[in-house]
């Protein structure tokens, strides 16, 4: 059997490279439209919903490295108070919800794709699940980071 921990360290990694990808082609686009526009005096279309739709994956790809390094916001003032069980218990419960929300994530994502799947946007033609595909998408790679991170924190290890 892989090594959830493991599997979480390598899908972070490939995203994160995907997210250098994403917004390096973004702000590439977004200057490109600019010159086109004030320069040339014409308009690049398509280049303003393709941006749009980059950032709306950068967004869901970057909650789920944020999520991965700790580093997402959080409220610890009472947390930090607790003794090192009730901590862990904490933990454990937090990751728990977090798990039942990602689950929701994936479950509606698809049926929201699948209502969407006729529709197709109005510059690049592209089919509008392709789009919106990135919520199952992230909520399958933050589903199996909160479980490598469950994992860890009942093997009594904390949460990297």
């Amino acid at each position: 059997m892989i090594n959830l921990h493991f599997l979480s360290r390598l899908l972070n990694r490939w995203i994160e490279y995907l997210l250098f990808g994403l917004g390096f082609s973004m702000a590439v686009i977004v200057a490109v439209q600019v010159f086109f526009r004030y320069v040339l005096n014409q308009s690049l279309f398509w280049s303003e919903e393709l941006a749009r739709f980059m950032l709306v994956w950068l967004t869901f790809l970057g909650a789920s490295v944020a999520y991965h390094r700790g580093v997402h916001p959080g409220i610890d003032m009472l947390y930090t108070r607790l003794p090192a069980a009730w901590q862990r218990l904490t933990a454990i419960f937090v990751h728990l919800v977090s798990i039942a929300f990602f689950v929701v994530m994936i479950v509606y994502g698809v049926q929201f794709s699948y209502f969407v799947r006729l529709q197709i946007s109005p510059a690049l033609y592209l089919p509008k699940w392709i789009i919106f595909a990135i919520i199952p998408v992230s909520g399958a790679i933050l589903l199996v980071h909160a479980l490598a991170f469950l994992l860890q924190e009942i093997r009594g290890r904390g949460t990297p």
